[in-house]
């Protein structure tokens, strides 16, 4: 079968593109060539190095250098550009190490707020597409976009390719696409050509193509399970395509099945616009490793502040509290419990975390502290009291207030006297990690 061939450049798409090197019509090399070109429709789009890109497209002079955007000496890294990752640098890594790898690198605090603003406009652009766009981060998403030949006067690849370039002519970032048939592929195909990369994997190639990648490569396979299958003689997914079920079974639970279907190119999953929240925290890394309540308490007050305008601005209410702590050997530690009602309120949510940290602290060092809020219900369901408790309405009209107060004149216009306190100096800002589509994790 002749393979037909688009120019990402000038968006022309040829008949029979398998023996060109580059694109008759305007010389450029970026084509994309693949029998199934015009018969394929979810796609899996994902910003190149997010944060990083975003930097440098606002400031020129980092084009040619290495950059990694996190936190201080004492933080990790949210994102690098690919000349940094060149050296070794890679997201979540402990920006010591980071640093020991690629000592010339520029260090950018991350502007939360900068990069949400470009995530929601690639996000509209996405929309403007299909209705059935299902956001996985603040830069990455599926789309399904079968059936809007008519709308677009084009196929499926032709319409992202377009996308593409008008992504980076708009907003100064690259992004790259995977076009397959099932979610699995065409995300494993967008992380196949990055930067400003454009992959297809097709249904008469996907067994194939998968036959001799490693089980890593299945999302939700961590190295736990990776291992216990490498144990068993499952190294690649090649190896599972023909294994018992049952076997898989006893290895993986209820995942078996799933990981046959996977390894034999089946995933039936559709792209769903609408993904539930499952837990809104926030969590800041410090300078120096602190183990004495007193001084963790003030910044748990700040992280529950944060948490709870993050809460009312998702119009969310929240039951579980979690309290998170991660030791100096980067041991993680979780503690939860659940309130009589739900709450939006900072100041339940502290009472909460309070006693937590009381029974964890005055021992080990802690170089991280995270505060996290989740089983959610409407905010209309949260923080009514009782005939016992006559705290909650005055704590929530006196939250309403300072809300309000915010709102006109900026988050520090007013506090509470415990967040005055001055803990040892931190490296940053409290990193806010939600599982909303709105906050990711940049790693493309």
């Amino acid at each position: 079968m002749a393979l037909r061939g688009l120019c990402r450049d000038c968006l022309t798409d040829h008949e029979a593109a398998g023996s060109l090197r580059r694109c008759p019509a305007c010389g450029s090399p970026r084509l994309i060539r693949h029998a199934e070109l015009n018969t394929l429709s979810l796609a899996h789009i994902d910003c190149d190095a997010f944060y990083a890109t975003i930097e440098k497209r606002d400031d020129p002079s980092l084009q040619d250098k290495p950059v990694i955007v996190g936190g201080g000496k004492r933080g990790v890294v949210s994102t690098c550009c690919y000349i940094a990752r060149t050296y070794g640098v890679r997201s979540a890594m402990p920006m010591f190490k980071a640093l020991k790898a690629c000592p010339e690198a520029i260090v950018v605090k991350p502007e939360m707020a900068k990069y949400a603003k470009v995530g929601r406009e690639v996000r509209q652009m996405m929309r403007e597409l299909t209705p059935l766009v299902e956001p996985l981060s603040i830069d990455e998403a599926f789309l399904d976009l079968s059936g809007t030949e008519l709308l677009h006067h084009a196929s499926p690849a032709l319409t992202l390719a377009r996308f593409a370039k008008r992504v980076e002519s708009e907003l100064g970032i690259t992004v790259s696409v995977g076009l397959s048939y099932a979610k699995f592929l065409a995300k494993v195909a967008s992380d196949l050509d990055k930067p400003r990369g454009f992959s297809i994997i097709g249904k008469a190639e996907a067994v194939d193509f998968l036959s001799d990648k490693p089980v890593g490569l299945i999302p939700g396979m961590g190295p736990a399970s990776v291992g216990k299958l490498a144990e068993a003689g499952f190294r690649l997914i090649g190896d599972l395509r023909e294994a018992p079920v049952e076997k898989l079974f006893r290895l993986a639970g209820k995942d078996g099945p799933r990981l046959k279907n996977l390894a034999n190119g089946i995933d039936s999953r559709k792209v769903t616009p609408e993904r539930e929240t499952k837990s809104v925290s926030s969590e800041t890394t410090l300078d120096i490793d602190l183990s004495a309540f007193e001084e963790l308490e003030p910044i748990l007050w700040r992280l529950c502040e944060k948490t709870s305008k993050r809460l009312k601005a998702a119009e969310l209410a929240g039951r579980t509290v979690t309290l998170k702590l991660k030791t100096a050997d980067f041991h993680s530690i979780t503690r939860a419990t659940r309130l009589p009602e739900p709450t939006q309120l900072a100041a339940r949510l502290f009472t909460a975390g309070r006693d937590l940290l009381k029974r964890e602290s005055n021992g080990p060092r802690y170089r991280l502290i995270g505060i996290g809020m989740s089983d959610f219900s409407p905010p209309g369901e949260a923080d009514h009291g009782d005939l016992a408790d006559t705290e909650t309405p005055k704590l929530k009209a006196m939250e309403g207030a300072l809300d309000k107060l915010r709102a006109r004149f900026g988050d520090d216009a007013i506090g509470k006297g415990l967040s005055l306190r001055l803990p040892p100096r931190r490296a940053s800002g409290p990193a806010i990690s939600r599982k909303i589509p709105e906050e990711g994790d940049p790693d493309g």
